[in-house]
C-alpha cells in the first residue's frame, strides 16, 4: 500500500528553527557553477517560448537579445521564423497575417514565404514539441549550432506545461538562482521542506543533488531527490532521479529581451510509471493551468532574488 501511495505525512520544524543554510551556500561554489554553465556552447539557440504558442494562421512575436522575432508555422505546420520588421516600411510582422503558409504584412500585403527577401532575413528555427527555439547568430555570436542543446526528458506520454514570466535581470541572474539550491526551504517555505543538499559539483559530475519534499497541503508532501545540471549556459534542468515522478523535468530557460531585461520559460514535464499515470493524460489540458500556476508562484519570489542579484551588480555592491 505504501509503494501505491507517494504521499507522506512529514515532519520539519518551523521556519525559523531550520537549519540555517548560509555557509553551506559559498558564493565561491555557485559563482564557479554559474561560470562552467557560462561557458557552455548553445550555438546561438534561444527559446521563444511554448510550442502552443506559435499556432497555424497566426504570426507570433517576440523581441530576443534586442531583435525583434516574428514566427509562424508555414505549409505542414513547420515553424519558421525571421526579423519583425517587414523589409518594404518596417512595419511589425507580429500584426500580420498568415495564409497558406505565407506571412502577409498587414500594411501593404507583402507576402513572406520565409525565404529572404531583400533586406529581410529569416532565421533558423526549431520546434522540440515542447519549446520554440530561434538560432540568432549575430545575437549569440559563437559557432552555430545545427540545432539547440536539449536536456534528456521523459518519454512520450508525458504532461506538459510551460509558464513564461520577465524579470528586470540578466539571463546569469536567472541561472544563478537555479545554482543556489540551499534557498529552498527558506525562500519559499509553502512548496518545500526538508531540504538537503546531498551533493554539490565536483569534476567528476557537475550537479548539485537534492534531497526535498514537495509540499502539498498541512504535513502532507512528496519526497523525491532531484539533480540540477545545465546543458547550455541560458538553461537549468531539473531532473527528479529518484521518488515519486522519477524521470519528471523541470527545464528553466532564461531568455534575453534587451539588457537588464529577461524572459523565463519554464517548461514542466512530468511523468509517471504508476498505471494511473495513462488516467491523468486526458485531462492535460485541465492540469496545465495548475502546472503553469505552480510554476509562477515559485517564480515570483525567484524573480525577486534575480532583480536583487541584477541591481546589487549593476550598482557594484554584489558581494565578493
Amino acid at each position: 500500500m505504501r509503494d501505491r501511495i507517494p504521499l507522506r505525512i512529514y515532519s520539519s520544524p518551523p521556519w525559523r528553527e531550520q537549519r540555517p543554510t548560509w555557509q553551506d551556500a559559498k558564493p565561491a561554489l555557485i559563482e564557479a557553477a554559474l561560470k562552467r554553465a557560462t561557458a557552455r556552447p548553445s550555438g546561438n539557440w534561444f527559446v521563444a517560448g511554448a510550442s502552443r504558442d506559435v499556432v497555424k494562421g497566426k504570426p507570433c512575436g517576440r523581441t530576443i537579445a534586442g531583435q525583434e522575432v516574428v514566427l509562424w508555422r508555414g505549409p505542414g505546420g513547420v515553424l519558421m521564423a525571421g526579423s519583425g520588421s517587414c523589409p518594404h516600411l518596417g512595419a511589425p510582422l507580429c500584426d500580420g497575417a498568415v495564409a497558406e503558409g505565407k506571412l502577409i504584412c498587414r500594411w501593404h500585403g507583402l507576402a513572406l514565404d520565409g525565404t529572404r527577401f531583400g533586406a529581410w532575413t529569416p532565421f533558423p528555427a526549431h520546434d522540440d514539441g515542447v519549446l520554440v527555439w530561434v538560432r540568432l547568430d549575430r545575437a549569440g555570436g559563437e559557432e552555430p549550432l545545427d540545432a539547440p542543446v536539449l536536456p534528456e526528458r521523459p518519454p512520450a506520454g508525458s504532461i506538459d506545461a510551460v509558464a513564461t514570466l520577465i524579470g528586470r535581470c540578466d539571463p546569469e541572474d536567472v541561472i544563478a538562482n537555479r545554482l543556489d539550491p540551499w534557498h529552498g526551504a527558506w525562500f519559499h517555505p509553502y512548496s518545500f521542506a526538508n531540504l538537503h543538499v546531498l551533493e554539490t559539483p565536483t569534476d567528476a559530475e557537475d550537479r548539485f543533488l537534492v534531497e526535498v519534499t514537495f509540499r502539498l497541503a498541512g504535513r502532507v508532501g512528496v519526497p523525491v531527490i532531484a539533480a540540477f545540471t545545465c546543458p547550455e549556459p541560458r538553461t537549468v534542468v531539473m531532473h527528479i532521479v529518484e521518488g515519486e515522478g522519477a524521470g519528471s523535468v523541470v527545464e528553466t530557460h532564461a531568455t534575453p529581451i534587451r539588457d537588464g531585461r529577461t524572459a523565463v520559460v519554464e517548461a514542466t514535464i512530468a511523468h509517471s510509471d504508476r498505471p494511473g499515470f495513462a488516467h491523468a493524460r486526458p485531462a492535460a489540458g485541465a492540469l496545465r493551468p495548475v502546472m503553469r500556476w505552480a510554476a509562477a508562484r515559485l517564480w515570483r519570489d525567484d524573480l525577486a532574488y534575480a532583480e536583487r542579484r541584477y541591481a546589487l551588480r549593476r550598482t557594484g555592491r554584489f558581494p565578493d
